[in-house]
Order: C-alpha cells, then structure tokens, then sequence
C-alpha cells in the first residue's frame, strides 16, 4: 500500500480550500506505487489525484512538476498540475510537499501485444519532441555517472559469474562512449523509467503516462532502449520481435532517428538493461537508512542484459 503518510478526509477538506475545484466528494488511498502517498480525491469539479512525495524534496520537485505541466500543454496525456489559489502548484500537507493533478483514464496493460507497443513507442517520440521545448535541465540521476560510481561499490555482493558480467559491461560502456560512438547522439529530457506500469492504456490507445519522478536530461535513444527492454522482451529476457518492431515504426514516424542512433542502438540497448540491473542491485543490498525501497529482483534485467549482449548487433531496427 503506498499510502506512508495518511490524509483525513477532514484533512483534506481543509486543504481544497486553498483550490478552486469545488467541495470533498470521496478520498481513496491508492495501493499501486513505491515511493510515494497517492489518493483518489473525487470533487464536486472532477477527479484528481493527491501526491504527497516521501523521498523527493521540495527543491528537487520543480523540475518534474513543470515538465508535467509543460508536456499537458502540448497534448501529452500525462497528470496536469493543478495551480492553487496563489497559482502555485506544490503546497505542503501533513508536513509533506504535496501536489494535485488531473486523474487519467485507463489501466496499466501487463500482457503487451504489437497495438499496445506501437501505440506506447508514438506516444514516447511524441513526448520527446515536446520535451525540446522544456527550459529546464536536469541531468538524468540515475544515468552514466551515476553507473560509474554505483558499480564498484556493487561487485562485493556479486557471485563470481555476476560480477565478471558487471565489470565487462561496465568496461564495454565506458570504451564505446569514451570512443564517441554517443558522439551526436540526439539529447533532451526523458521519461527514463516508461515501464508497463507507469502507462495507462485504454483499450490500444494510451490513457495516460505517469510517474515521472526519474526523468531528466539523456539521451533520447537510451528512453527509447528503456522503454523497449520492459515492453518488448520475453520471460527469458529477449526481445519479441513483432513488439519491438511496431514500436521502432510508430516511434519513426514520430521522430525519425539518426545514422548515429542506428549505430549506437545495440549500446543503447545494453545501456538501459545495465540502468536497471544495478538500481535493483543497489535497492536491494545498499538502501539508504529509513528509505522504502521495493526491491525488485535484480535477476531480470540481468537477463535481459546477457540477452542484448548475445544478439550483439542483430537486433530490430527496421
């Protein structure tokens, strides 16, 4: 249950009046998410959604609160914040810094087909071109540097197989970039973690994209790779081809990718599979004191790793 902080519904009625979105009609605590509180909060004006953010703090918060406004403006399907009466978006309940956004419609789609992949891989390029217009950066916090320094502090936990795989990748990633081979690599603000859970289909069409409390600046490519790596890949850890296929299409039409991202997929791949083995491997052996963590099994996308490192350059592009 993500509910780490409780909100009264007394308490919640105190807090609309600083809103002009009319009178409390029900308030639902939400058990889907990690890291932070969510509520269903229905009102006499519509349905939203309260966020109080547990691990986030308020100076970190404007990046990804503004994004999310920017990109509701130009048609991306994603919460809109909503502004109080003062025309700010976040405010603070309970002592948390708390946010209310507009309800999407729609359902997390777990068993991905081609429709659902394609529909996700438009939506993505989408998403990316009207990020290009978004003035403020961040670099992407779980991104190369961040690779670069987890990673050592990683192996001692490692049986010896393991460990040979990060040490190689790590050495493998850190060659190719050093290498240029990121050299014009296209760059703007990503999602960085659009897995099956934080999009909201409705039917074969996206309802909405949520939780963006990863994004930052990266490269493009690299979202893509994210992306297609959780979409697109079997129980084994490969890639089903008719998926990833129908998503590389619907994301080319969309933003039609460079000579540099087509040398570089089969990296950017490996990339996004190392991300997340070593953000669950450090989740599960080095979490921070106090901190909820779901520990996700690292395994998976320590599959999914050794799966892009087999295919080499064999892989789906057109």
């Amino acid at each position: 249950m993500s509910v780490f902080t409780t909100v009264t519904a007394d308490e919640m009625r105190d807090w609309l009046k600083n809103y002009s979105i009319g009178h409390l009609l029900s308030l639902e605590g939400i058990p889907a998410g990690i890291e932070n509180t969510n509520y269903f909060v229905d009102t006499s004006h519509g349905r939203y959604v309260l966020t109080l953010f547990e691990k986030l703090t308020r100076a970190e918060l404007p990046f990804y609160v503004h994004l999310m406004a920017h990109l509701s403006r130009h048609g991306i399907p994603c919460p809109a914040p909503i502004a109080d009466r003062d025309n700010e978006y976040l405010g603070t309940l309970n002592g948390k810094p708390a946010m209310l956004a507009t309800r999407l419609a729609g359902k997390s789609q777990m068993a991905p087909q081609a429709p659902h992949c394609a529909a996700v891989g438009g939506m993505l390029a989408t998403m990316h071109v009207a990020g290009q217009s978004y003035g403020r950066r961040f670099a992407n916090p779980r991104g190369y540097d961040w690779w670069r320094a987890a990673a050592p502090q990683l192996l001692g936990y490692l049986d010896a197989d393991d460990r040979a795989l990060l040490e190689s990748e790590m050495a493998f990633q850190v060659a190719a970039r050093e290498g240029g081979v990121c050299a014009g690599l296209p760059a703007g603000v990503v999602h960085a973690d659009l897995f099956r859970d934080n999009c909201l289909m409705d039917g074969e069409r996206i309802g909405g994209i949520i939780d963006f409390y990863f994004a930052g600046d990266d490269f493009l490519l690299f979202d893509l790779a994210v992306t297609m790596n959780d979409w697109c890949s079997d129980d084994a850890g490969e890639l089903v081809a008719d998926r990833a296929q129908a998503m590389l299409a619907a994301y080319r039409d969309e933003r039609p990718l460079t000579d540099a991202e087509h040398s570089a997929w089969p990296l950017m791949l490996r990339a996004a599979a190392l991300r997340f083995w070593l953000s669950r491997l450090y989740d599960f052996h080095l979490p921070r004191d106090g901190e909820m963590v779901h520990k996700h099994d690292p395994k998976r996308f320590r599959d999914i790793l050794r799966a892009r490192i087999r295919a080499g350059d064999a892989l789906p592009w057109r």
